[in-house]
């Protein structure tokens, strides 16, 4: 992405309980990469680059995040297409370009970048997201026009999901802004390339209209164990295999990151021990039953949960509300657990 002009707002505050952000090692396996930057801050700095980003260009994540795209840019990088992402840029417009850029160890590289505005529900640019992939051969690679449709459909689908994500985040507090430090967002992120990945699975056995969601969710929430959990804690799953649209996959593989992060962060305080359950199941008239438990300390009968004031909570009861699902809160004996259930051909709103 090019060199820009900062903008002027500044999106500073945090979320009110918002779980501190950790990595998930092993979302980011796809072979497009991705970051985003954030333009209300000076210099428009990257604030999340993915694995494929890492390795398409050898730069470690503490030498990218923090830094305007320009350093990618070198002797022989063409000015015109750096004028034409920053004009792009700065009128918050979609933009594909081809471009040469460097590596961390000197060597060029032709690379066909799209870059698009992640909008609020105002139509306020809160973010750009970069997708691009290294051309091998260059601007005369024969898969070339293959390789810009690929992106343009991953560019559509984040662009999109990202947004929905921002304008939830901001539902129902307008006090409460998208922190520039991308804590309230990046495990979003995250949870969503892994499902990318799965999508891309679908690709090849020529389904593009559903998801694995067995997979997903087992994948999803062992990610999440390794990365929340702690000695002591165990996890179990019963998970069974059906399959759902890509639209519902979104929304359920949020919530279940949602919840799980949730009962590994708060439902152990002060324990040595404790079991987090995880259960999908489809139901007999068609949809699907999404169960997460805990046996912890529980969550209080005088909170309100999930709650508006918390971006966690704003996020849940968006998705739910959008997927036309219901959600139950059970507290028992030791924990809690919630429930979820999503009807057959959920018809998804906005």
């Amino acid at each position: 992405m090019a060199d820009t002009n900062t903008k002027t707002r500044s999106d500073a505050t945090h979320a009110a309980g918002t779980p501190s952000e950790k990595d998930f090692g092993g979302f980011s396996r796809s072979q497009v990469a991705m970051v985003m930057t954030n333009p209300n801050l000076d210099d428009n700095p990257i604030v999340y680059a993915n694995e494929a980003f890492v390795r398409t260009t050898g730069y470690s994540h503490s030498a990218i995040v923090g830094r305007n795209c320009r350093f990618l840019q070198g002797e022989d990088t063409d000015k015109a297409a750096v004028d034409v992402l920053r004009h792009a840029i700065e009128l918050d417009q979609n933009v594909t370009v081809d471009i040469l850029n460097y590596k961390a160890n000197g060597a060029p590289f032709m690379n066909r970048l799209i870059v698009s505005p992640i909008m609020d529900a105002q139509g306020r640019t809160e973010y750009f997201i970069g997708i691009q992939k290294e051309l091998r051969n260059g601007e005369r690679d024969p898969n070339a026009e293959k390789v810009h449709d690929h992106l343009m459909e991953v560019q559509n689908r984040v662009q999109s999901d990202l947004s929905m994500i921002i304008t939830m985040i901001r539902n129902q507090s307008a006090a409460t802004s998208v922190p520039d430090d991308f804590a309230a967002l990046k495990r979003r992120v995250e949870t969503l390339e892994l499902l990318y990945e799965e999508m891309k699975l679908a690709d090849q056995h020529a389904n593009r209209d559903a998801v694995q969601m067995g997979s997903f969710v087992s994948r999803l929430a062992s990610a999440i164990a390794h990365t929340e959990g702690r000695p002591g804690i165990r996890m179990n799953m019963q998970i069974e295999p059906l399959e759902v649209s890509i639209e519902v996959a979104t929304r359920v593989g949020l919530v279940v990151s949602e919840l799980l992060t949730n009962a590994f962060q708060h439902a152990f305080e002060r324990m040595d021990t404790g079991l987090v359950e995880i259960r999908m199941s489809q139901l007999s008239a068609g949809g699907l039953r999404l169960i997460v438990s805990d046996d912890g300390i529980g969550i209080p009968r005088s909170m309100e949960w999930p709650s508006s004031a918390t971006v966690g909570g704003r996020i849940v009861c968006g998705l739910i509300e959008g997927l036309e699902g219901t959600l139950h809160l059970g507290r028992g004996a030791a924990g809690s657990f919630v429930t979820i259930d999503v009807p057959a051909g959920a018809s998804v709103t906005e």
